[in-house]
């Protein structure tokens, strides 16, 4: 495990997908798998192939070789726009972390809705990403008791970041949008539609809309996706 900061910062998390990637391209006989998360990079490998000692000086010479925290995010990274639902029946806590925030509610839609963020890691559900970071007037904390259970598809916010629901989870991060995306496809040759890396924007749609992509029900939510320019 590298780590690049004890919390997340745009500039850790910047290094730790960075170092990964490097680490990937490097193609070492013996690292079996890698993964990024909010501030670090893990590497796992075959200690019958490639010696702890040997590890250890491969990857200390790659963290000499540059500034990570300053390193070009990797190639092949997409943007993706998620229509959203924000407050309502559907996102009951809106309007309360609006408040939190110091925000009206058309102010806060207006903000969520243009904020560009990145997916920092995915974990903790198959498939669910992280996002951020959002601007410092949504640093709020999360609730002191958890919802029994929101639905797939849920974006939920606190501490500067959004999670995007792979599947129904009980939280204590505030429901504040409804999207008809689906995370995790495992269906699909690519199960998890996100990547580290990737950007997201969730610009605002009404009820009616929402009800409309959902009739098409190909799990899409009625995103778009482009590639980010290296």
């Amino acid at each position: 495990m590298v780590s690049f900061a004890d919390t997340m910062a745009e500039s850790s998390n910047r290094a730790a997908l960075a170092f990964r990637n490097a680490i990937d391209l490097l193609g070492c006989d013996g690292v079996i798998e890698t993964s990024a998360s909010l501030a670090s990079a893990y590497i796992r490998f075959d200690p019958v192939a490639l010696s702890h000692v040997e590890i250890h000086r491969q990857v200390e010479q790659i963290l000499r070789e540059k500034n990570w925290y300053q390193e070009p995010l990797p190639a092949g990274r997409r943007l993706w726009r998620v229509p959203t639902v924000y407050g309502g029946k559907l996102a009951p806590q809106f309007d309360e972390a609006a408040a939190a925030a110091g925000l009206s509610p058309s102010e806060a839609i207006k903000r969520l809705g243009e904020s560009r963020v990145r997916v920092l890691t995915i974990g903790f559900a198959p498939g669910q990403p992280y996002l951020g970071p959002l601007g410092p007037e949504f640093d709020i904390p999360r609730l002191k008791e958890l919802t029994p259970m929101l639905p797939e598809g849920a974006l939920v916010l606190a501490i500067s970041q959004f999670v995007l629901f792979s599947r129904p989870t009980p939280t204590g991060w505030r429901h504040v949008g409804q999207t008809a995306f689906r995370c995790f496809r495992p269906e699909a040759e690519q199960s998890f539609a996100l990547r580290p890396g990737d950007e997201m924007e969730f610009p605002p749609i009404s009820r009616a809309e929402l009800d409309n992509i959902r009739e098409t029900n190909d799990g899409s939510g009625g995103a778009t996706c482009e590639e980010i320019p290296s």
